[in-house]
């Protein structure tokens, strides 16, 4: 995706903090308000066809519920590690889930977004690969997304191979394999690298999250597999080059979330942090860069209940604190890009931050 702008602004599943994530509307907010490019979640369904979801498991984010004929479909699954009850993509045909309707995934934080509930269809992957290219940005900009492929290594244990199936979905959209407009990412490093594999050279970015172990890597190494942590040290980014082409980073690792309550435990943590080798703030971003790396982070949103405590005001967490101060915070570090769920706020950190 060309760097017009930087950091690059990422509308988090469209503009999810204006309309229900993942649908028309959030995406073509996301592109009015600013950004330079989208962020679908990618699942299957059970005759193969990619949709646009948060997780599998649809209950929060969709009417199933309200669906007497597909009762029956609620059943109990283990997802990467955990159980999880309530209704599932691939246990449906698109046709089926095509008669859904989505809802607000958080709707005490966002009730605004709430009454927006049943009025929006789900999407395909194929749906948002032909709203990219029927929008036009008034300045300009070369509209994109930044394609996360969800829970790879379960979809495949279910005969629902995603790198296989995205791969099939981008040549039937007309989108090279090297597309400027594409950009993968994964928290599964072993999905990224079967997408090279098949000819994907867009483009690799690795999600890591601060703390844990991911899947992949569990299921080949057990105990023995390395945390996502481990990544972000010298060593293991140096690790990484060459087989991704980015990293995409938790914002506290860049900001850290020191909490007034705790201090002290905020405090232990930053040295554990440091004993271990982790690199944080700018100077992840630095050796990042420094092993052909790109930035990325997530999710900057202006409610309280998402921002690190010494940003929140006011009361209540949905009200917003000073977002402000700490999305410019991390774009203050260096980074490429930043998801956001309100990508006008976004625009405007960058905007203050060049001025």
């Amino acid at each position: 995706m060309p760097a017009s702008q930087h950091p690059l602004v990422i509308g988090h599943r469209g503009a999810s903090g204006y309309r229900p994530e993942h649908t028309a509307s959030a995406y073509q907010l996301a592109f009015a308000l600013g950004a330079d490019a989208v962020e679908p979640d990618i699942v299957a369904t059970r005759d193969g066809v990619l949709v646009l979801r948060h997780e599998n498991e649809i209950s929060g984010t969709t009417d199933v519920a309200a669906h007497p004929e597909f009762h029956r479909r609620r059943t109990t699954k283990e997802i990467d590690g955990k159980k999880l009850t309530g209704w599932f993509t691939e246990d449906f045909t698109w046709a089926e889930l095509a008669t859904l309707h989505a809802r607000e995934r958080i709707p005490k934080v966002r009730p605004a977004n709430a009454t927006f509930d049943g009025r929006f269809p789900l999407l395909r992957l194929s749906d948002l690969f032909r709203l990219i290219e029927e929008t036009d940005a008034d300045d300009g900009r070369v509209l994109g997304m930044v394609a996360e492929i969800k829970h790879a290594s379960y979809f495949a244990g279910v005969g629902l191979p995603l790198d296989e199936l995205f791969t099939a979905e981008l040549a039937a959209a007309g989108w090279s394999t090297d597309d400027e407009r594409l950009t993968v990412e994964a928290f599964e490093i072993t999905v990224l690298e079967d997408l090279a594999q098949r000819g994907v050279t867009a483009p690799r970015v690795y999600l890591l999250e601060a703390t844990g172990t991911p899947w992949d890597l569990r299921l080949a190494a057990g105990a023995d597999a390395p945390g996502a942590a481990d990544f972000l040290t010298d060593t293991g980014l140096r690790e990484l080059e060459g087989r991704v082409d980015g990293i995409s980073v938790d914002k506290s690792v860049l900001v850290g979330e020191l909490t007034a309550q705790d201090a002290a435990a905020a405090h232990l943590e930053s040295v554990g942090r440091h004993q271990r080798g982790e690199l944080t703030g700018r100077a992840l971003v630095d050796a990042a860069h420094d092993h052909g790396l790109t930035v990325f982070t997530w999710t900057l949103r202006p409610e309280n209940r998402f921002l690190s405590s010494n940003f929140r005001h006011g009361h209540g967490k949905a009200a917003h604190g000073d977002w402000l101060g700490e999305f410019t915070l991390v774009v203050g570090t260096g980074v490429d890009g930043i998801f956001v769920d309100h990508p006008d706020l976004g625009v405007e950190a960058r905007e203050r931050m060049r001025r």
